[in-house]
């Protein structure tokens, strides 16, 4: 189902910065835009070659991941170039800039067009660099608030990101909109599953689906399948992340129940992806104490849509959005002791696996979808407070 957000006649106008045009992620919040009748234009990085997108995209040039001075160098260059197109920025009734370098990137645009388009900043995860109170960290922040308080809205995917950053260090000086990594509104996923015991006479089969970007996750999985060589199959879907994983395929290549089967597009292949799980890993240690904590990735609200549970390490607001729906399992430190404990309990009982199934498959689905209108109704929220753009 699809909704108009009307400004007079026409819809409204987006000018999406965003860091990579390839990202999975930056996909879905375009078309999650589409779906509620907002039109996006894209200004977008890229961490490969240039190739299509399905949306119309200014290209601004290619980054790479971990190069903090090459992305700062390509802010200024890819301003530049959001600025040469003028005319389709200009179209747009708001600027949305995705993480702390589109933003500056955006403003930058702004500046240099001579425009003055409102901004909503889009801050999905809180990079280590800015948990730092070294003088890196504190210049970063420096920065971050000094943009923030000239935006009209925030939009942030965990409560816990307000909690520990935003309102730690820019009390006050911002309007917050919580949008959690929902699947979007207007794609087709398939029925819902009804809930089935795992058979006893197969391997049972945990997932780690999403950006692979921990290099801890990829070591507590590995000794998993060195652990249960016959009674347990991890799949693996997505990219990894060379900065934080350089040796990825060597690893997975050594354990013959490791299955790699690489880059997905969603929603088009969720529902045969989750359906060949019992399981699904949502633990994160990149920026472990920090947004490693905060954060609640797309594989709960994925596996929770397929029935599928997850298993999330303690203390982390992803362990708390389990317990609430009882839709999955909570492991305390040491995990390299309590997930192969749980591993074994499942392995000889599959029967919780089965319960937590049933809790996800009796929440809302609005638990795991975003409801339609919900970014066509934010973008329209933002415009109406007026204020500093």
């Amino acid at each position: 189902m699809e909704r108009e957000a009307v400004t007079g006649s026409r819809p409204r106008r987006v000018a999406y910065f965003g860091h990579d045009a390839g990202d999975a992620a930056i996909r879905r919040r375009v078309r999650a835009f589409a779906d509620d009748g907002v039109s996006v234009t894209g200004f977008m990085m890229r961490r490969g070659e240039a190739s299509s997108t399905e949306w119309t995209n200014i290209d601004l040039g290619r980054t790479a991941d971990g190069a903090f001075l090459q992305r700062i160098r390509q802010v200024f260059a890819g301003a530049g170039k959001a600025a040469a197109k003028r005319d389709e920025l200009a179209e747009a009734d708001v600027i949305v800039a995705r993480n702390l370098d589109m933003l500056a990137c955006a403003f930058l645009a702004k500046r240099k067009a001579k425009l003055d388009t409102p901004v909503i900043y889009e801050s999905l995860d809180i990079h280590r660099l800015l948990c730092r109170q070294d003088p890196i960290g504190k210049t970063l922040r420096w920065l971050e608030g000094r943009l923030l308080r000239r935006t009209r809205g925030l939009i942030v995917s965990s409560p816990a990101f307000l909690k520990n950053h935003f309102e730690r260090y820019y009390p006050g000086q911002f309007r917050s909109y919580l949008v959690e990594n929902r699947l979007a509104a207007g794609a087709e996923y398939g029925p819902r599953p009804v809930p089935e015991m795992p058979a006893k006479d197969r391997p049972l089969r945990l997932g780690w689906v999403g950006v692979l970007r921990c290099q801890r996750s990829l070591d507590l999985l590995c000794a998993l399948a060195d652990r249960f060589p016959e009674t347990l199959e991890i799949h693996l879907h997505g990219v990894p992340a060379r900065t934080e994983i350089p040796f990825f395929e060597p690893e997975i290549a050594k354990h013959p129940n490791m299955i790699y089967h690489g880059r997905y597009k969603s929603p088009e292949d969720l529902s045969e992806l989750y359906h060949g799980l019992d399981m699904v890993w949502a633990g994160d240690f990149m920026e472990a104490g920090f947004n490693s904590v905060w954060l609640l990735p797309n594989r709960i609200y994925e596996g929770g849509y397929y029935c599928v549970p997850a298993i999330a390490p303690a203390g982390t607001q992803t362990a708390e959005w389990v317990s609430q729906r009882q839709g999955g399992f909570v492991i305390e430190e040491p995990l390299g002791d309590t997930l192969p404990e749980l591993i074994v309990s499942l392995i000889d009982d599959r029967e919780p696996i089965q319960a937590c199934a049933r809790a996800l498959a009796a929440c809302p689905e609005d638990d795991f979808v975003q409801p339609v209108g919900m970014l066509s109704d934010l973008v329209d929220s933002a415009l109406a407070e007026g204020g500093a753009a």
